[in-house]
């Protein structure tokens, strides 16, 4: 269960309620984790390109000032992220991207579990790129869950983010082995948010005019060339848009390498001829 409204990527949304940890440690990468492949030698550069492919900007809007999320579920800010930058330790920062905590709270509904088994390298880059912005805009309100989201939690119907971290930790897309371990590695972090940890799709669309989002072994079909476009521009054969994941696309995808598409294709393509 998810609060968000639309989808909102993954960032690092640094906001929270419940009462957690006193030492927001960031969980150890599992030994020999990949990275994501350095397009730029500068450690910021690289940083910024990860906020892109992860979709910081989906939930904090192009300028990571944040934006109000707040409906019936409470007061639902994702934080001014230039602003906690500034505020927060490399080391805390780093916990709320990959532990979906800070020292004092639970962090609401950061997808922090996409981003448990990042390098540790890759998230110092990004967290190298937050602490180069410059501080601008306000600092948001502190969230607040109503009475409907409390009692979600109670019933274990929703998790906060921390709690999400743990149940989640030691599952992932279907393991195709070394050869499709990297291809894995980058759908983990990316295409599971709206697709599932089975990669089998949705069941309802996540936005309101839309589809729900299809069962990736569909990449099967695709040809090489089709899909590099598809990531490139968002176009689908016959220059066909294909509702959220066109524009999820061009914000996020185009940031990806030529080895990181080939690799999310391979193993996409293993994925529907081994588990169809």
């Amino acid at each position: 269960m998810t609060i968000r409204r639309g989808w909102l990527g993954i960032e690092a949304v640094l906001i929270g309620l419940v009462a957690c940890s006193k030492t927001p440690d960031a969980p150890p990468a599992p030994a020999g984790s990949p990275r994501f492949e350095l397009a730029f030698s500068d450690p910021v550069k690289h940083g910024e390109r990860l906020s892109k492919v992860l979709g910081c900007s989906g939930c904090h809007e192009t300028g990571l000032t944040g934006q109000d999320w707040s409906d019936d579920m409470g007061t639902l800010w994702t934080a001014n992220l230039t602003q906690s930058a500034a505020k927060y330790s490399q080391g805390e920062l780093a916990a709320m991207i990959t532990a979906g905590k800070r020292a004092d709270r639970a962090l609401i509904d950061m997808p922090s579990y996409l981003f448990s088994g990042l390098n540790p390298a890759d998230v110092d880059a990004m967290v190298a790129y937050l602490k180069a912005l410059k501080p601008e805009g306000p600092v948001h309100p502190e969230p607040s869950m109503g009475p409907e989201l409390l009692a979600m939690q109670a019933k274990g119907e929703w998790m906060d983010s921390p709690a999400r971290v743990a149940a989640m930790k030691d599952k992932g897309p279907p393991d195709l082995g070394t050869d499709h371990a990297y291809g894995r590695f980058i759908v983990r972090a990316t295409c599971v948010e709206c697709h599932g940890i089975d990669l089998t799709g949705g069941k309802e669309p996540m936005e309101a005019d839309g589809n729900a989002p299809p069962n990736l072994r569909i990449v099967g079909s695709y040809r090489p060339e089709d899909f590099a476009t598809l990531m490139r521009t968002g176009k689908a054969a016959g220059e066909r848009e294909v509702g959220l994941m066109s524009k999820v696309a061009r914000r996020r995808y185009a940031n990806f390498t030529d080895g990181e598409v080939g690799a999310v294709r391979a193993y996409l393509v293993e994925l529907s001829a081994h588990d169809p």
